[in-house]
């Protein structure tokens, strides 16, 4: 059972009292990993008796950990960072309830959830931790040296929701962006299946283009690269129309390296086609397309 399952399972068992007990270990902890119990009474500021209870209700739920050691004290972990996240979204009317998982990956979980008027949406709960810290700053930047893996993933989150609104404003096919909280983010609904998947396709040119068409548009409108494009990434829906997913690592069009990452998103795609569907293109006049230097291409 993942985090958000554990998280969702329970949310429903917590009261105010323990959202403002997660709330008060959450901010403390920009400043310490583990929180003494006189710090969280001090601001909770009810009955040592009271504070007891509630800590070790979270802890039996799974929502925090307790540190009996040098240092004693306590922590959230993913689910009670979850159950913050979700907590937010619906007290700010976005979900009212989980569905189905989606996807499970090495940085993330997707579930559907449902709106208050009855609407299937997506929620990605960001999952930095579960690679090593020298493997993520490497592939993130935006990475800070001594944070905490809930930040790392708070970041993750913020920064893929803005490429989410910078893109979906400008016409590229990406989920709907609707909500973002924490390290999790609420969007449009996925449907459909990785472009990894599909072993044959009856016009994989035409997909092609319109994958190119949307790295153009993501490149001339809104500014931005993916910055980690390949088949995994890609969605492709029941009308045979392409959804970009995963925009954390997005940079801007004027980043030092923005080069480099666009033709190495164009090549990954390129190199898939061409190995999967036999479509041969050539990276230059790919890049020149997405760039702007031509205004169309042929295959």
């Amino acid at each position: 059972m993942s985090s958000a399952d554990l998280a969702v399972r329970v949310f429903r068992q917590l009261e105010s009292e323990d959202f403002r007990t997660l709330n008060i270990i959450e901010a403390a902890m920009s400043k310490r990993e583990f929180v003494p119990r006189e710090q969280i009474q001090k601001y909770a500021k009810v009955p040592m008796d009271r504070i007891d209870f509630t800590l070790n209700k979270l802890n039996k739920l799974g929502l925090t950990y307790h540190n009996r050691g040098a240092y004693i004290g306590h922590t959230l972990n993913y689910t009670g960072y979850d159950c913050l996240a979700i907590n937010a979204l619906v007290k700010a009317g976005i979900i009212s309830s989980f569905g189905q998982t989606i996807g499970v990956g090495k940085e993330a979980d997707v579930y559907t959830a449902l709106t208050p008027n009855g609407e299937t949406i997506a929620v990605k709960f960001h999952r930095l931790g579960r690679i090593s810290f020298r493997q993520t700053r490497r592939k993130r930047g935006y990475i800070k040296e001594h944070s905490t893996w809930l930040f790392q993933s708070h970041l993750a989150a913020e920064k893929e929701f803005q490429a989410l609104q910078l893109v979906y404003e400008n016409g590229v096919s990406v989920p709907k962006p609707i909500s973002h909280n924490r390290h999790v983010i609420a969007m449009g609904i996925i449907e459909g299946g990785e472009l990894s998947k599909w072993r044959k396709l009856t016009n994989p040119k035409r997909i092609l283009k319109e994958i190119l068409r949307n790295i153009r548009k993501a490149y001339l409108k809104a500014h931005i690269i993916h910055g980690d494009l390949s088949e995994y990434n890609i969605i492709l829906n029941s009308d045979m129309h392409v959804l970009i997913i995963d925009w954390p690592q997005y940079v801007t069009t004027d980043h030092p390296n923005a080069m480099d990452l666009l033709q190495r998103d164009i090549q990954n795609v390129l190199t898939f086609f061409n190995r999967r569907f036999d479509v041969k293109t050539e990276t230059q006049l790919a890049c020149d397309y997405v760039t702007g230097k031509i205004r169309s291409m042929t295959f």
